[in-house]
């Protein structure tokens, strides 16, 4: 394969595991290479991931049914790029259910209409309150960010601030049918939509489709006979996720990571600068301090704390200053890397923890407003 062609091919592959929804005018240059090597694309993901690739005339859909990835699949329409919250998500979903028949042409207010009808035929309760309707307003700016929705005349943002604000919005409502994986039509109940037992029927394909959507694949994900199929084949799954995404898979006794060289994978890299990933890095370092590599909740505030206190004059004031919402950050991005988890009692870190065993170094400024991000990590890699 000519490097040219192998480099578009990535491109293009890389781009559908960030944007399995891509609209041609939002990436005319991306779409331009997904429908010149859609049948490459194609072949690709079927046959090696288990996934479906639909491209029309101006929208490219990757159906992700092969596994439900542990890392968050929706984020909020923000700088922050935060996760939706369950609100959101829900308002999300009401809305879709609400579009789906039609009309193209609608206004805000009997879009709003139409949503309160659906909460209402699915039990659930809606108020006009001023953060319910922040919750439809980012709902419905997701949908515009992803090319379901237009704003025709005026704006959805006053609708938070004044509950008679109108607008005009246009749906699409081929992409909105895009949208749902075809298992939310079979499924009956959340234990049928959310069952993975059917990944048996092709282990590798659900393996191989594991490492692509995580950051670790660990030895107690899997059986004993499936681990020593992959540890039998890695040299094949080495080259398929290279050749794909140029991916590079890292193997250990615990389990398997893979590494993107250039970080744009992930839409949350780490080890990174700032508060929160300064935090996580030395989190994981006191926890590796400890004889089991956990602690308690009550610990972990206090270790919070203490790191607050230690570099106060470095991190973000807010941050510092609300230690159990900054420990839900730090932990938040831990989880999503695979690099802790947490039961009832516990936060315990994982294997690949090990990987950033760390020096920190801190740069002071004293010109920059001490509530922004002042820390620069750096880490050194070791063995799991």
């Amino acid at each position: 394969m000519a490097d040219n062609q192998r480099d578009q091919l990535q491109q293009a592959a890389r781009h559908l595991l960030q944007q399995p929804l891509t609209c041609a005018e939002h990436y005319p240059e991306i779409f331009a290479l997904i429908r010149r090597h859609q049948q490459t694309l194609d072949r690709w993901y079927t046959q090696r991931l288990g996934y479906r690739l639909h491209v029309a005339s101006s929208t490219a859909r990757l159906y992700k049914s092969t596994v439900i990835p542990h890392r968050p699949q929706l984020r909020a329409p923000v700088g922050s790029k935060r996760q939706m919250s369950q609100r959101e998500s829900t308002l999300l979903v009401l809305i879709l259910a609400a579009v789906a028949a039609g009309p193209r042409v609608i206004s805000l207010r009997d879009l709003i209409d139409d949503v309160r009808s659906q909460a209402t035929d699915a039990d659930i309760t809606l108020s006009n309150e001023p953060i319910e309707r922040r919750a439809l307003i980012i709902a419905l700016k997701w949908l515009i960010q992803n090319g379901i929705v237009k704003e025709l005349h005026e704006h959805i943002d006053r609708y938070e601030h004044d509950d008679t604000a109108d607008a005009i919005l246009e749906i699409d409502p081929d992409r909105v049918g895009l949208l749902p994986l075809a298992i939310l039509g079979r499924a009956e109940n959340t234990e049928q939509l959310l069952d993975r037992t059917d990944r048996r029927t092709n282990t590798r394909q659900w393996m191989r489709a594991q490492l692509t959507e995580d950051p670790v694949l660990y030895k107690t994900d899997v059986s004993d006979y499936e681990w020593s199929e992959l540890r039998r084949r890695l040299g094949e799954e080495i080259t398929m996720l290279d050749e794909m995404f140029d991916l590079q898979l890292e193997s250990r006794a615990e389990g398997i990571a893979a590494i993107d060289p250039d970080g744009s994978l992930t839409d949350q890299p780490f080890p990174s600068t700032g508060t929160v990933g300064h935090a996580a890095l030395l989190f994981i370092e006191h926890l590796m301090q400890t004889p089991d590599m956990s602690c308690t909740e009550d610990q972990a505030v206090q270790i919070i704390e203490e790191l607050a206190e230690q570099n106060q004059k470095h991190w973000s004031k807010a941050r510092v200053q609300s230690p159990q919402t900054f420990l839900r950050e730090v932990v938040h991005l831990l989880i999503d890397h695979r690099l802790l988890e947490k039961d009832d009692t516990h936060y315990t870190l994982l294997p690949a923890a090990a990987r950033y065993r760390h020096n920190t170094t801190i740069t002071s400024n004293d010109s920059v407003d001490e509530s922004e991000d002042q820390s620069t990590p750096m880490q050194q890699d070791t063995l799991w």
